[in-house]
């Protein structure tokens, strides 16, 4: 301990003198007073990095590219010092003084800069270093970078910064920057300003340019934030490289010039931006428009540089007044300030000449003196709109506030509760107090307007929305042709006058940015693989949905009873669809009409020749019970044609099934009675004893009844009911009968199939008994035509869609009752009108050796006129019988 107390004590012995330890840069401009403020402000927009060879100390870098509105920013700040302490109502006999640096928009100077505020250093040739300044606040930076780092740099001496351009969402995070306040919106308000912006516009495929800074990389992921659930999406992000090299800025432009994407977003300085739109206009990329941000919306170098920009619109700071700006920038001269390098480069970019004491620059012609600040339209005389220069004037009045709220201070008011401080030794930390008492609980009005605060030391946010529109005489002028108010609701938030808005190249339209088109009305989106949601293609809706809005996501169902039309915009009523008297409808009709009426032609023909030996042959009593069976039978099928009724679906199937039994039981009493006939000319055989007319209608009752107790039963337990089906064909509305049992349905088809079966076997059986009219023939081929219909009706019936369904059951009933009277009744038919002369007895008979014929004769006589007298069979080897009249 005692070594080292003894070198500690030989170190503080040996020191004294304080050397700095390099070159600090001086301010610009200072003024003495009570109370010193700082203010940096980026003068000049960039740096030429100096060349480094590491054989000896390199050089400080040097600012180049001179900004005239920076420039005029550092005035109001003076003049707003100026005017103060002229003021009697606020810091009554107390001066302020301030120390203005350039900060050179980079973060490297700007701390610098800070470094030599800070140290005190007055003059350059200072051998002992002058102490800490008694810094009380500064106004500055422009940049976000820039005031990271200062305020870094001020926190551990609790000096408060207040920023006038610095909008950085991150500067917001009061535990990292305690000591930042600022008099300006936070890019949060910016971002979401201009993602209105672009929805408004309709503008959904769009680039994003920023700078190498915080300012940019926030300013981003709020865009990305704001953007998240839009339908905006960004097509590329690029990044101006700090340092700044030509071959990156080439890959951004031919990203640039490849994308589809004819909307940038610039989140940059003027400084960063300046040398990359040189390149931009050497590559002659057009047909770009361009959204800029509030940092250089309102720059008059790129505007007077690069006139393509014209029809750039993007969101400004609001606009205030400031009273005496104008003769204030009117006494800034060379002559009045000789020795002030930044006045001399003033007049070097505005007038483009040289002062006795300015710049090396030997190209430029000596001034005059009678240059005219007047009669040169520049970025530094522009006081029409000042909006960064109000900034600049507000956070000056915020600082003399605080030191106006500290001289007056009340004990136990404010941020002090025991005890003010000592005016002779204000402190930054008190200021510091006050100002952050400000903005939490009190709001100070300038001349002009009053300043209010939001809890994080922001600005409550409200912007000009700036387009940028060429005048008569070729130049840029900053319109304001709408308004951004945050404290307003979302849907009011933006206002625009669209009829004062020009766009670049003098185009009538906005211009469209999209990756794809529009998907209209009746197509919805699907996204491309691998691909933003912006990027998508159109796909037609499928049948049954319709989408009603252009660029659906999805097709929206119809409900159950309508269906999309053919574009598929709309819902429509489904076609209720049956069989009704259209042309299929009327077509089956007539069939039907036509076969019932030539049925009962038939039963006619057949009634006015019922005494002639072929309809007395021909059993004329079933003869007509089958007429009147098939008239029924053809007439049936119109129930099948219609809308379909809780009635008429249950007459449909119970009229078929009972009309057909009963055809199809006529026919099998008399398939009977032939083969009974032709069996009982056998010795012992009195099978017609059975076969009487009487037994004939038992039978025909008995197989009708069976039918009908299946109907009835199928009526009482499941009756067939009508039925919308929705189903089978999606588009329409089927109206059909249900046959409510399955089982019972097949069970009437399956019992009149049991019935036909069963006489198509029978009359086989007899198809070849002896006889010039053997009507078993007949009844075998009717048969035959009957199952093959039915047959073929079942897969029919099954695959059928809709009230095709009906027509092939109607098809099926008609083609059985045609091939049943056509089979059964056209040959007798022919015979009664057009070959009478075989309607005889004789033809009937054959030969009159024939014993068959002989017998059947006889039965059939002795049966039709009601005799049911047994008769034997007789031997009639060689013997010719005599038949007797009756």
């Amino acid at each position: 301990i005692k070594i080292a107390v003894y070198y500690l004590l030989r170190l503080l012995s040996s020191a004294t003198v304080c050397v700095l330890q390099g070159d600090f840069e001086l301010p610009w401009f200072i003024a003495d007073g009570d109370f010193t403020i700082g203010g940096i402000f980026p003068i000049h927009y960039r740096v030429e990095m100096p060349h480094t060879d590491y054989a000896m100390q390199p050089k400080s870098t040097q600012c180049k590219g001179f900004d005239p509105r920076a420039f005029r920013w550092a005035q109001a700040m003076r003049l707003a010092v100026e005017e103060i302490n002229n003021r009697t109502d606020l810091l009554p006999n107390h001066k302020l003084g301030y120390k203005i640096f350039d900060s050179c928009a980079t973060p490297v100077t700007a701390q610098k800069a800070i470094l030599a505020v800070l140290n005190g250093q007055e003059t350059a040739h200072n051998v002992m270093c002058s102490g800490a300044s008694p810094l009380l606040a500064i106004v500055g930076e422009s940049g976000s970078s820039q005031s990271i780092v200062v305020s870094r740099t001020l926190q551990p001496f609790r000096i408060p910064m207040i920023s006038y351009f610095s909008t950085c969402s991150c500067l917001s995070d009061r535990a990292k920057y305690p000591t930042f306040f600022r008099v300006v919106p936070n890019d949060d308000y910016q971002v979401k300003a201009i993602a209105r912006l672009l929805k408004h516009f309709g503008w959904k495929w769009i680039g994003v340019i920023t700078e190498d800074h915080d300012y940019g990389r926030f300013a981003l992921q709020g865009l990305k934030r704001e953007l998240e659930n839009t339908d905006i999406c960004l097509a590329y992000h690029e990044m101006i490289p700090k340092d700044y090299r030509i071959e990156k800025v080439l890959q951004i432009l031919d990203v640039m010039r490849t994308s589809s994407a004819k909307v940038v977003v610039v989140f940059s300085g003027e400084g960063e931006f300046y040398p990359f739109l040189k390149e931009f206009m050497n590559q002659n990329i057009t047909g770009i428009q361009w959204i800029a941000s509030e940092a250089w919306v309102t720059a008059s170098v790129l505007a007077e540089s690069y006139p393509f920009l014209d029809g750039t619109i993007g969101f400004a700071i609001r606009k205030g007044y400031i009273q005496g700006l104008k003769d204030y920038l009117l006494t800034v001269d060379p002559w009045r300030y000789p020795s002030n390098p930044l006045v001399h480069e003033l007049w070097e970019a505005l007038f483009g000449c040289s002062t006795s004491s300015a710049s090396d620059n030997s190209q430029l012609l000596r001034c005059t003196g009678n240059e005219n600040l007047m009669e040169h339209n520049s970025a530094y005389m522009n006081t029409s709109s000042p909006r960064v220069t109000y900034n600049v004037y507000k956070a000056v009045y915020a600082i003399a506030h605080s030191l106006h709220g500290l001289i007056n201070c009340i004990p136990g008011k404010g941020p002090f509760q025991n005890s003010c401080s000592n005016l002779s030794d204000v402190h930054p930390w008190q200021v510091l107090l006050k100002l952050q008492h400000y903005i939490q609980e009190v709001s100070f009005t300038t001349s002009v307007e009053k300043i209010h605060f939001d809890q994080k030391g922001d600005a409550v946010p409200s912007y000009d929305l700036i387009n940028w529109q060429r005048s008569a005489n070729g130049q840029i002028e900053f319109v304001t042709v709408g308004l951004y108010d945050g404290a307003k609701h979302d849907e009011k938030e933006l206002f625009i006058q669209e009829e004062a808005l020009k766009w670049t190249g003098e185009r009538k339209e906005v211009l469209v940015s999209v990756c794809s088109e529009s998907c209209p009305r009746g197509f919805r989106k699907a996204v491309r693989q691998g691909k933003p949601l912006c990027c998508f293609d159109c796909v037609p809706c499928d049948s049954g949905k319709i989408s009603n809005q252009t660029n659906s996501v999805d097709c929206i169902p119809c409900p159950e009873d309508f269906w999309s039309n053919t574009d598929g915009t709309q819902c429509i009523p489904k076609v209720v669809e049956f069989l009704s008297h259209d042309a299929m409808g009327m077509t089956l009709t007539v069939i039907a009409v036509a076969g019932a009426c030539l049925t009962l032609l038939v039963l006619a023909v057949f009634f006015h020749f019922r005494n002639t030996p072929i309809v007395r042959l021909n059993n004329s009593e079933l003869s007509f019970f089958i007429l009147l069976s098939l008239t029924l039978c053809f007439l049936c099928a119109l129930v099948f044609i219609g809308e379909p009724t809780s009635w008429s679906c249950m007459l449909r199937h119970t009229a078929f099934s009972i009309t057909f039994s009963l055809c199809i039981s006529c026919i099998l009493g008399k398939t009977l009675v032939v083969l009974g006939a032709f069996t009982a000319t056998r010795p012992g055989n009195d099978l017609m004893k059975w076969l009487g007319p009487r037994q004939q209608r038992v039978i025909i009752f008995s197989c009708t009844l069976v039918q009908v107790v299946i109907c009835a039963a199928w009526l009482i337990s499941a009756p067939p009911f009508p039925l919308r089906n929705t189903q089978y064909q999606r588009s329409k509305i089927i109206l059909e009968c249900s046959e409510g049992s399955e089982l019972a349905f097949w069970c009437v088809l399956g019992y009149i199939g049991l019935l036909a079966c069963l006489c198509f076997v029978l009359a086989f059986l007899a198809r070849k008994l002896p006889g010039n009219f053997n009507e078993a023939k007949y009844i075998t081929f009717s048969m035959l035509i009957f199952c093959a219909v039915w047959l073929a009706f079942i897969p029919a019936y099954v695959s059928s869609p809709g009230k095709f369904t009906v027509a092939v059951e109607i098809f099926a009933i008609l083609a059985s009752s045609f091939g049943l009277l056509l089979c059964l009744f056209a040959p007798k038919c022919y015979i009664i009108l057009l070959k009478p002369e075989k309607n005889t007895k004789q033809h009937l008979m054959g030969k009159s050796n024939d014993s068959h014929h002989i017998q059947t004769w006889q039965i059939w006589r002795c049966y039709q006129t009601g005799e049911e007298t047994q008769h034997r069979a007789k031997s009639n080897t060689g013997h010719g019988g005599v038949l007797h009249q009756p």
